[in-house]
């Protein structure tokens, strides 16, 4: 069981974290006036976030961005937009901390999206993705979590079970969430979301809502005394925070049942090593210790799936499948290198649905159970 912090521990955390962003805040602004009244080059370095720019610490089992970055300059013209416009949006976190406040992503679209002065038609932001991107910039070149900027993003992810919350000072039992489950929300840390009671022995994470609504009817958690999470399939950052919360602070077991394809292999690399975009991210998110139980490539034999289970692999998915096959953390572990080559010969890919044709309650009843009893899964 995690310890828990008192309201006035908490606030006081908070207040003190609010303040160490505004002074990143500050310094940033003030390092491009610094440059402007010197007659320097005014620019943002920006620590770059792609594959060439991250580090797998096979250690630690996560990935961690390098230290490469990009200047974005206002005197270029192939920059000066984006400049503005990482400008214009630590102007609005500013102004989101100091009043003690906070804005979905799409709203901080449309808090920064105006018609540029001196034109007739150009907008700051073309659209919510690219104001998405100069905040993921923002993140990183201030080494603080959006959470941190006051920004959150849509609620994505569900959760019943034998564990019981404090939601923002509301108590949460998730054994008595009915069918549709606790809304997990994009800012799940200690100061919103507390642990008051944790009775699980274990979390299952599946894929997909159709699947966690299977279980959840099932009553699977009560069962096997565990918790069931979902995340609309790639979980959003509140899940897999949440979820790293329960592996490291419950110390609960994490099992992922995702589909046998690139992109539930890559789901699963994501949640336990981290993304590639956004590796900085991995000391709060990364879950190490998670397993993937299924499905996998040789369940169409063992479970004696018919031929209608089977979907064809894509170019697309071929190509998919390969580059994941290059990272490291993939060709450092053999079972996971047999297990996408096994997918490849066998030429098709299998939802988790798919053992619905067995029986309606085969996943629940006889697969993951299954699994978990023979330790039957993948590190």
């Amino acid at each position: 069981m995690a310890k828990r912090t008192s309201t006035s521990s908490r606030k006081k955390s908070v207040k003190q974290r609010d303040k160490t962003t505004l002074g990143k805040i500050t310094d940033l602004a003030q390092g491009v006036a610094t440059s402007a009244y010197k007659g320097r080059d005014i620019s943002i370095a920006i620590p770059t976030r792609t594959r060439s720019n991250t580090v797998w610490n096979s250690k630690r089992g996560i990935l961690q961005m390098g230290d490469a970055k990009a200047s974005r300059e206002l005197f270029n013209l192939n920059q000066a937009k984006q400049f503005m416009q990482t400008v214009l949006h630590g102007g609005s976190i500013k102004e989101l901390i100091e009043a003690q406040k906070t804005l979905s992503l799409r709203g901080m679209f449309y808090k920064g999206l105006h018609t540029i002065a001196g034109t007739n038609s150009e907008k700051t932001f073309t659209d919510q993705d690219e104001s998405d991107t100069i905040l993921e910039d923002l993140e990183v070149s201030l080494g603080s979590l959006r959470e941190e900027l006051h920004i959150f993003a849509k609620k994505a992810g569900t959760m019943v079970g034998n564990i019981t919350i404090v939601d923002n000072g509301d108590e949460i039992d998730c054994r008595r969430m009915g069918s549709g489950g606790y809304a997990v929300p994009s800012i799940v840390e200690e100061d919103v979301i507390q642990f008051k009671k944790v009775d699980a022995k274990f979390v299952l994470h599946v894929e997909k809502g159709t699947v966690w609504s299977r279980f959840n009817e099932d009553r699977f958690w009560e069962k096997h005394n565990c918790i069931l999470t979902e995340g609309a399939g790639q979980p959003p950052r509140g899940v897999r925070r949440l979820l790293k919360r329960l592996w490291e602070e419950a110390n609960l077991p994490i099992y992922c049942l995702l589909d046998c394809d690139p992109w539930g292999h890559y789901i699963f690399s994501v949640m336990k090593q981290g993304s590639i975009s956004l590796a900085f991210e991995s000391e709060r998110l990364a879950i190490p210790g998670a397993k993937f139980i299924g499905i996998r490539a040789k369940d169409y034999e063992e479970c004696e799936l018919s031929d209608d289970v089977q979907i064809a692999l894509t170019e697309t998915d071929i190509k998919r499948a390969n580059e994941i096959l290059e990272y490291p953390w993939f060709i450092e572990n053999k079972p996971w290198k047999k297990e996408i080559e096994h997918m490849l010969r066998n030429g098709f890919k299998m939802e988790v649905e798919s053992l619905i044709t067995k029986d309606i309650s085969y996943v629940t009843e006889e697969y993951v159970p299954t699994r978990l009893k023979k330790k039957d899964w993948l590190d």
